[in-house]
């Protein structure tokens, strides 16, 4: 595949960003980001881009230079996702005064001294309800001030074949003329079929709760085209243990039938805090999908009690490689740290395939690109 631009990634965690951005043809020079464990995981999976650890405040713009070897103006694409907890509507004490509500000023300090033709930043979707949507304002002035036309758009992940329900806010901009356009799904109604749960994960072995399936090999042959893509041409498994689960939790999970939740354990069984919840409070607690479901969104932990995170068969929680195939990550990434630290950087990440499709938008728009794109 010939090269189609170059990328820096800001903000890189462990990849899924710019790992989207390299199946779409480019080329990621460098990748940023405070997690040096994350930084493990990136380099590893990115062995032609430098890393560069520490706080996104202490990064010149002189040193990104030296590391790709590139003048100012010339970088294609700057991608990034300053960290969103500040933002998310996970997250009830949200707002402009959470100190990680200000990380894209850094993003754009970074714009200016690079000077690239094309920007994407990426955050979640409770972006827009901040402050009357001022940070979304002060976010497009901030690149109208830098000579950069912007638009912004919440995707769905699961139009673009990615087995779960995540919503995400991308800004794309250019300062080169050429149009903005957004990625169109190809997967939904009288399109390609949603790719589900069990279209993702049913050729990994079982694991008992507790146990690890390190290097075994694959359950069954490929029985999706989305098993197959992200298989390749591996012959075992890796990050594929599952969270030992206490006693009563295991209890509680014999009781959830598919579909199921919090709803179906017996009450001297709940928590006691969930004992004085209305039942149509915390719908997804306790959590066991149908194998035709997408998942719910994908956290830094995949802790049954906070979401529907429960094996469709086995009763267990969802594990490392789980959670990764239903973020689309190529089985060819395996994510360092302990078990906490690779949950935190799968949850983190932008899916891949749906960087891909903003990828392959950016290509489509700017004829300065090379038109050879990768297969999606």
């Amino acid at each position: 595949m010939s090269r189609v631009g170059t990328v820096v990634d800001l903000f890189c965690g462990a990849g899924g960003l710019s790992e989207g951005f390299r199946q779409a043809g480019f080329e990621v020079l460098a990748g940023s980001d405070f997690d040096d464990i994350a930084g493990r995981t990136f380099a590893a999976t990115h062995p032609e881009a430098t890393f560069i650890g520490g706080r996104i405040q202490d990064l010149s713009v002189q040193r990104l230079l030296n590391v790709t070897g590139l003048a100012p103006g010339e970088l294609d694409v700057l991608v990034g996702g300053p960290p969103c907890q500040g933002y998310s509507v996970y997250n009830h004490n949200r707002g402009v005064d959470d100190p990680r509500a200000g990380l894209f000023r850094e993003y754009l300090r970074i714009v200016e001294g690079l000077r690239p033709k094309w920007l994407v930043m990426e955050n979640v979707s409770g972006l827009t309800s901040i402050a009357n949507g001022g940070i979304i304002r002060e976010i497009q002035d901030g690149m109208n001030a830098l000579g950069y036309e912007v638009e912004f758009k919440i995707l769905k992940a699961e139009d673009f074949g990615v087995p779960q329900e995540r919503r995400r806010i991308f800004f794309i901009a250019n300062r080169v003329g050429a149009p903005i356009r957004f990625p169109s799904p190809t997967h939904g109604e009288n399109l390609k079929p949603l790719v589900t749960i069990w279209d993702a994960i049913s050729d990994l072995p079982p694991v008992e709760n507790g146990a690890s399936e390190e290097g075994q090999r694959y359950r069954t042959a490929p029985t999706h085209p989305f098993q197959a893509e992200l298989r390749s041409n591996r012959k075992t498994v890796s990050n594929h243990s599952a969270p030992k689960l206490s006693a009563v939790n295991m209890e509680r999970m014999k009781h959830i039938p598919s579909g199921g939740s919090w709803r179906d354990i017996p009450f001297e069984l709940l928590p006691e805090g969930m004992k004085k919840a209305k039942r149509s409070d915390h719908t997804k607690r306790y959590g066991r999908p149908r194998k035709s479901d997408l998942a719910c969104t994908i956290l830094t932990k995949c802790d049954v009690h906070w979401g529907a995170y429960i094996h469709p068969e086995q009763n267990r929680a969802l594990t490392v490689r789980e959670a990764a195939r239903l973020q689309s990550f190529p089985d060819s990434f395996v994510f360092y740290g302990s078990k906490t630290e690779q949950y935190v950087q799968v949850g983190n990440a932008v899916p891949p395939l749906l960087g891909r499709a903003v990828a392959n938008a950016l290509i489509s728009c700017d004829e300065s690109l090379s038109q050879e794109k990768a297969v999606a």
